[in-house]
């Protein structure tokens, strides 16, 4: 009988400080997210906040990415005990938990991710999580070695709170939403503001005292090497549904370009 995945070994390569490029899954198609996986993206996050997609769809997007070397992250709906312990139970390597601004949120969220003593995740052993009753009592505890905690800064109160919520055991990855934190800063979408890099800064110390993972999401590679340079290690590229609208846009301009009638501008 074949056993669960390791996934510990993801774990440690975050830990580690290794870059990892990924991408964000939301259009609820598991050959969307097998196309994503298989460009070679060290995590893809199947998006359930703001995606298609619902946890109908889940196993097979799951799959879909396992089946690439991918690691297969989700970002549940929202941050309920069974929300998180749903996507565990059906075979997720971690979990993104968005809008969490407090150490109390935080570590309530934590204990989600894990079993018992360590936390409060239901124990069933026939899920994909617990290798469908390849895991016996005696084994459960380890699972929690490889579950991989990403928490989202979403606000100002949330970069305030970055060092105290870094230091929390568990707390893997602080990933930056870039769309929220600026609006959440009254700076919306000005992604060079002194206010929003100083937070930036603030999220990334955070990060190196505590020993963990600096995230966030871009929007392509521009601003990749400046991010890098900052401490960014988990870092998000893009999402499969804007991958799909950027290239809809630029067939449609490059073909209006070309049969456009000879001097008529487009």
């Amino acid at each position: 009988m074949g056993g669960v995945p390791d996934r510990s070994s993801f774990r440690r390569r975050v830990l580690a400080g290794d870059t990892l490029l990924g991408a964000f899954v939301g259009l609820g198609s598991p050959p969307a997210a097998e196309i994503v996986g298989r460009a070679g993206f060290d995590w893809a996050i199947v998006d359930l906040e703001h995606g298609f997609g619902t946890e109908g769809e889940l196993v097979a997007t799951l799959h879909a990415l396992e089946t690439t070397g991918t690691a297969a992250l989700v970002r549940p709906q929202s941050t309920e005990r069974l929300r998180i312990g749903r996507a565990l139970d059906l075979g997720a390597a971690g979990v993104m938990i968005p809008r969490l601004e407090t150490l109390s949120e935080v570590r309530e969220a934590v204990s989600y991710l894990r079993f018992p003593p360590a936390g409060g995740r239901g124990v069933a052993l026939l899920t994909r999580g617990a290798g469908l009753g390849a895991v016996a009592h005696g084994g459960v505890a380890a699972l929690n070695d490889g579950i991989l905690g990403i928490f989202q800064v979403e606000s100002g109160l949330a970069v305030e709170n970055a060092r105290e919520i870094a230091a929390i055991d568990g707390v893997d990855v602080l990933f930056v939403g870039p769309a929220d934190l600026s609006h959440s800063l009254g700076i919306p979408g000005q992604f060079d503001a002194p206010a929003y890099r100083d937070a930036l800064e603030r999220v990334v110390a955070a990060c190196r005292e505590a020993g963990k993972a600096a995230g966030i999401l871009l929007y392509g590679t521009a601003a990749l090497r400046d991010h890098l340079d900052l401490g960014f290690r988990f870092v998000g590229l893009g999402s499969d549904a804007g991958w799909l609208v950027d290239g809809a846009r630029a067939a449609l301009e490059s073909g209006r370009e070309i049969s456009a009638p000879a001097g008529v501008a487009t």
